[in-house]
């Protein structure tokens, strides 16, 4: 069959396009019943919907890597990621012809024409289920399918630029074109329809249908997709940027939290039923960084563990390896073209002590001038700090050389450095390591690059919303939806005691607004460090309409010292000393940075696809 003939043809499908592929079959030179006749062929039609996924957690259009979508997390250099600017070709490429395959298909997926071209292509796929021949078994997986990327893609879209027309059917070219933008929460509703069917008609596990079609790679949608991706549906309509947008009012919607909770819970509860019939839970602490990172050098091993949901592959960031002296730290963060992108100090922050304690609470032992000492398991494995070591079999005198990070103001990974040349180092005092594999430097012959590899979506986020949910939708973090296993406050604390941290005192799942002590301050500190550069926060901050205060917007590096002379087990470079926190760039978000500007040349269609306000 050939797919690949239509995909340009892949743009909003109420735009005017060509005539005669909307007037014709799907593949004009072969038959319908040829294309969707058996389930073969018809699954073949379904699988270039799994290659629509753009990579928008890291990015979300071709050959930049766009995190703005990161927003207090990460500071790139040069800086111009966070001039507001969300009409730079370097965000958008609304327009960009889509990729489906090979590497360069990887780095060059945009949201705006693949999300379309796959509902239409769901939409193709359910005008003609009763083409297909087969067992009633095969037309629910295609049905179930067909429904789910429908309501995903719908989704993908709504996230960014707001309520949409809902296209659920194929439309045609020779009739006007009125579709109105829906509300966020009307077009949620019609989502979330289409994730309940879905729902219905998936199986558990792919491995138990009478099929040969395999859950490779662990990207094979299920039930439990659908389900998780129904409560995210409605969690996001609940929260309060999308509710004012729909409703005038600044809150979350305590119903759509209800509904949400309900299929939070039913995925937490299928995921951990001893039956084992699910293929998903929870990993343990010892198997968490898999989760994230290769556990060898091996370019086609794929981490996620049965964590992971949805998993996907994206090219960001890459880590060089550069041989030559003044960049010879054992590893590069970059992006190319002289930029990095490292955490902020204030992010870091986030990170709690070893006893569980932010580092804001006078219990938690926290010491401003050794602030990497006692911290939390996660820290230790996500972020590169002073004295990291980079190398684990040093040898050479090279090698033994840079094993350790020297992320101080003259290291040699940091920006500015006379080491480092003044290129691709760190300007905030860090880099991160989250998803970096061992060995990925010239002396233990890893592999020249290693991509990042970041989960959409994983079990811990589904406790950590459904946590959400029922706050908001009952009121208290002490409540539960009916008959589930956890409180609200429990579910928080299952993820938190998986990190080897002990529980929180109540006082800190308040409700109210107390600094500190408070539900969905400790809500914000959990996503932020269990959900750590895997692309959600401008999501979350954007949602719950907070994106706009100045905390969020700041972004910190540190400056400090090292005293060579005071080497030890504990400072393998030296002691650190002479800390100073620095404000580095405060990031432009006014109230339209809320959506994403539609591609204007859509909005001049009919006017009721209007463009997004300040746009």
């Amino acid at each position: 069959m050939k797919f690949n003939s239509i995909l340009f043809l892949a743009f909003l499908t109420v735009c005017i396009s060509c005539e005669d592929y909307l007037d014709k079959a799907p593949e004009a030179d072969i038959s319908d019943r040829e294309v969707f006749g058996n389930f073969t062929s018809f699954q073949g039609w379904v699988e270039e919907m799994y290659s629509c996924m753009a990579n928008h957690h890291a990015k979300m259009a071709a050959n930049y890597h766009n995190t703005f979508n990161m927003p207090d997390m990460m500071l790139n250099t040069p800086m111009f990621w966070d001039d507001g600017n969300y009409w730079d070709d370097r965000f958008l490429l609304h327009d960009q012809v889509p990729m489906l395959s090979g590497t360069s298909g990887l780095m060059s997926k945009s949201v705006w024409p693949l999300a379309w071209y796959a509902i239409r292509k769901a939409n193709v796929g359910l005008q003609n289920i009763d083409l297909l021949e087969g067992t009633q078994e095969e037309k629910n997986l295609i049905k179930g399918q067909c429904l789910f990327f429908r309501a995903f893609y719908h989704l993908e879209l709504i996230q960014y630029y707001g309520g949409l027309p809902y296209v659920d059917n194929v439309l045609d070219v020779n009739e006007a074109f009125s579709l109105p933008r829906l509300s966020y929460i009307e077009t949620a509703g019609r989502v979330a329809e289409d994730f309940r069917a879905a729902a219905e008609l998936l199986p558990m596990d792919w491995k138990n249908t009478n099929t040969l079609v395999t859950n490779s790679n662990g990207v094979r949608v299920t039930q439990i997709h659908a389900l998780a991706y129904l409560g995210k549906n409605l969690l996001y309509a609940a929260s309060p940027m999308m509710n004012e947008a729909s409703t005038g009012v600044n809150a979350y919607d305590a119903d759509l939290c209800r509904q949400a909770a309900a299929a939070f819970a039913e995925v937490i509860r299928l995921s951990e039923d001893a039956s084992g019939d699910c293929p998903y839970y929870l990993e343990s602490w010892d198997n968490w960084s898999g989760i994230f990172k290769r556990l060898t050098a091996g370019r086609n091993e794929r981490p996620g563990g049965a964590e992971v949901i949805q998993n996907q592959m994206i090219y960001e960031p890459d880590f060089y390896i550069y041989t030559n002296f003044r960049a010879q730290a054992p590893v590069r963060w970059s992006f190319g073209n002289d930029g990095t992108e490292t955490p902020t100090h204030n992010y870091v922050k986030y990170y709690a002590m070893a006893n569980g304690l932010p580092i804001e609470d006078p219990g938690s032992g926290y010491d401003p001038n050794d602030p990497w000492k006692g911290r939390e398991p996660r820290f230790y494995h996500d972020i590169v700090y002073e004295g990291t070591k980079m190398i684990e079999n040093a040898t050479t005198s090279d090698a033994i050389q840079f094993q350790y990070a020297h992320l101080h103001n003259s290291g040699f990974n940091r920006q500015g450095s006379v080491a480092s040349g003044g290129v691709n180092g760190s300007v905030t005092g860090y880099m991160y390591w989250k998803f970096m594999p061992s060995k990925v430097n010239f002396w233990e012959n890893g592999p020249f690059n290693a991509q990042a590899w970041q989960p959409r979506l994983r079990l811990a986020d589904v406790y950590l919303m459904y946590a959400e949910a029922v706050f908001y939708g009952y009121g208290s973090a002490a409540d539960k939806y009916p008959n589930a296993a956890y409180t609200a406050q429990q579910a928080i604390e299952k993820i938190r005691n998986r990190a080897q941290l002990s529980s929180l005192p109540d006082k800190y799942y308040a409700t109210g607004n107390t600094p500190l002590f408070n539900f969905m301050e400790t809500l914000i500190r959990e996503r932020a460090v269990e959900l750590a550069f895997e692309g959600f926060r401008w999501f979350d901050l954007r949602r719950w309409n907070i994106a706009g205060e100045l905390k969020y917007r700041e972004k910190y590096g540190i400056n400090f010292d090292v005293n060579e002379s005071l080497v030890s087990t504990e400072y393998p470079t030296g002691k650190p000393y002479n800390f100073k926190e620095v404000l580095l760039t405060t990031r432009v978000f006014e109230k339209k940075h809320n959506w994403v500007p539609l591609p204007t040349r859509f909005t001049q269609l009919y006017k009721e696809f209007y463009q997004n306000p300040g746009w």
